[in-house]
């Protein structure tokens, strides 16, 4: 597959997960966003690139064009209320042929949260996609951090993910 196509298969499951969660503000200062909806998180180093016209609340592309994360949070009780299984399925909605590499408990922002990660087919010429994601259930709000990449290219940029989750605090 031609990395052209493989940038923008990761660049479109983004956006799916983006145009999913709702609209959203970005204000970063000194590489740290923060969210009007109370919550924070750092850009994860150089080479990741905040996307403007992002539906998310905060969406970040790679130079590189081949992985993307997104934060995002939607303060509503009713979604709040809603099954793990059922926010988890709107999470992935741009991903077809999903199977669940891990699942398991995490922390976030010291509060338990679920994490999975996943690997399945997007875009239009079904690049296969690997895909990490928390949810955290806390204050009447569902917070969501998302990376995506290639599954062939995923260990690479994954060590930032994991800086950026650590990062996330909620005020």
């Amino acid at each position: 597959m031609r990395t052209r196509d493989a940038g923008a298969a990761v660049l479109g499951l983004v956006a799916a997960v983006a145009l999913a969660s709702g609209c959203g503000g970005r204000r970063l200062e000194h590489g740290v966003f923060q969210s009007p909806k109370g919550y924070r998180a750092v850009v994860p180093g150089e080479g990741w690139k905040v996307v403007e016209d992002s539906r998310a609340d905060l969406e970040l592309r790679h130079a590189s064009g081949r992985a993307g994360m997104t934060a995002h949070a939607i303060c509503d009780p009713a979604v709040a209320r809603r099954p793990p299984a059922v926010l988890r399925r709107s999470l992935l909605a741009g991903l077809r042929d999903r199977s669940v590499v891990e699942r398991g408990d995490a922390v976030l922002a010291g509060r338990p949260a679920s994490r999975i990660v996943v690997e399945g087919r997007a875009g239009l010429d079904g690049a296969l996609m690997r895909v990490e994601a928390f949810t955290l259930v806390a204050g009447g709000c569902v917070y969501d951090l998302l990376y995506a990449a290639r599954a062939d290219s995923f260990a690479a940029w994954r060590a930032d993910f994991a800086r950026f989750a650590a990062s996330f605090a909620t005020e």
